[in-house]
């Protein structure tokens, strides 16, 4: 009886038509969903002015998004795995967009940071999903290169919201840039009729007809043939619950490396995302000029993304993730000296490329690591625990920011985890990757 390896085929595709569509949808739920969460820090000078917060608490107010996102990483990231992702997808950009709406007409810091709580419900869950799904699209000679170019859309999204935060907020308020993250949810009809289903979930679920039309799609050279059957090579197959079985078969020690190098990029991240506005206007820039500082560093992240990609699948990709690592440490550091200020917006860029750049390309090494069976988890999971690191920064740089500490001691606490993220990233096991 005749049998078809789909993930083989998958692998050798050259790349076509039916990818770009993948990559096209995938990124751009991506700059909805970088858009969402990058809009908070953009409206945060304004957001503590109208409330009349301090910094700790307005470090809260950015956290509850966070919070959220974890539950949605390890909750929907676990779902997609079961129930297939393009629900699951629908219904993350139906929650992150209606209630990060929905914030825009909050009148008081409570019910503000409720409403971000659920947007970063969606947010965090439609994150795994999308790495998992380009992933097991993407073919194998450039599969790095393609998740890292579709979530550097993440970045794009934080340059839409810095761009839209500098010519409206002046003139209608910080509402404004949040009512606008509503108008995605129009999308979603078109996203569903046009966005494939995973494959190893139409296999599961034997929608064998529609898997045949995507084969076809995605290998013009593919015939169906009579009684053929589908099948999944052992290694990206895993036993045992999704959660169990991170940790089997020598994976445990990987996983564990994964989530502290999340956790501490993580931390570097949100950090930046939520404070360099803040912190650049402290050291005498005008809002103008610190919002383009978060333009520059979102433009430095598409560029570490797409070149750490490009770089991972020619390079070791835990040897280039390393590299980038120490790159954030120094460039961050550095952000808290005296320079002049092309030297400045040199820094920041490089400062975006080596840690939303370095996330985005720890992600993709994230979704090739782990088997097709559990890769949504595996994702969901590491961004998960990671999470934590996320919504620690902004209350403790809050904290440090409340004390009026020196600028240098406040960019040298946020680069410090760049360096420990260099050496956890080195304990991953990369024999035991699906794709060694």
């Amino acid at each position: 009886m005749p049998s078809t390896d789909v993930c083989a085929l998958a692998d050798k595709a050259s790349f076509n038509r039916f990818h770009g569509g993948v990559l096209m949808w995938c990124a751009l739920i991506i700059v909805f969903d970088g858009y969402d969460l990058a809009v908070a820090g953009i409206a945060l000078p304004s957001i503590m002015k109208e409330y009349g917060v301090d910094a700790t608490q307005a470090g809260f107010m950015v956290s509850s998004a966070l919070f959220g996102m974890m539950f949605g990483n390890v909750v929907f990231g676990t779902l997609a795995d079961r129930m297939g992702r393009k629900p699951v997808i629908a219904a993350c950009i139906a929650i992150f967009s209606l209630f990060t709406a929905a914030a825009g007409f909050a009148t008081d810091p409570l019910t503000f940071s409720f409403l971000r709580f659920l947007a970063g419900v969606g947010i965090g869950g439609v994150m795994p999903t999308v790495i998992a799904h380009m992933t097991e699209y993407a073919p194998q000679r450039m599969r790095s290169t393609l998740v890292t170019l579709m979530f550097s859309g993440y970045s794009l999204g934080g340059v839409l919201a810095a761009f839209l935060g500098k010519h409206l907020i002046e003139s209608y308020g910080w509402q404004s840039v949040f009512i606008a993250a509503g108008l995605p949810v129009l999308l979603i009809p078109f996203m569903w009729f046009q966005l494939p289903e995973s494959m190893l979930f139409l296999i599961r679920r034997r929608r064998f007809d529609e898997l045949r039309g995507i084969l076809a799609r995605l290998s013009p050279g593919y015939r169906p043939q009579e009684g053929e059957q589908f099948v999944v090579p052992s290694k990206e197959r895993a036993a045992g619950t999704p959660v169990g079985a991170l940790f089997a078969d020598g994976r445990g020690l990987s996983t564990l490396a994964f989530w502290l190098s999340c956790f501490l990029c993580l931390f570097m991240v949100y950090a930046l995302s939520s404070w360099l506005t803040k912190l650049m206007s402290s050291a005498g820039y005008s809002l103008g000029s610190a919002l383009t500082f978060v333009l520059v560093l979102n433009l430095g992240a598409m560029a570490g993304a797409i070149g750490g990609g490009w770089l991972a699948d020619r390079f070791h990709i835990k040897h280039v993730l390393t590299a980038m690592y120490l790159m954030a440490a120094v460039s961050i550091t550095l952000l808290g000296v005296e320079l002049p200020k092309p030297a400045v917006f040199a820094l920041v860029a490089l400062a975006g490329a080596s840690t939303i750049g370095t996330q985005i390309v720890l992600a993709a090494y994230a979704g090739q690591f782990y088997p097709a069976s559990i890769r949504t988890t595996g994702v969901g999971m590491m961004l998960g625990v990671g999470r934590a690191g996320a919504i620690a920064a902004p209350i403790l740089i809050g904290a440090l920011v409340g004390m009026s500490l020196p600028l240098a001691q406040n960019f040298l606490a946020i680069g410090i985890p760049g360096a420990i993220a260099a050496l956890s990233i080195l304990f991953v096991n990369h024999a035991r990757a699906s794709t060694a």
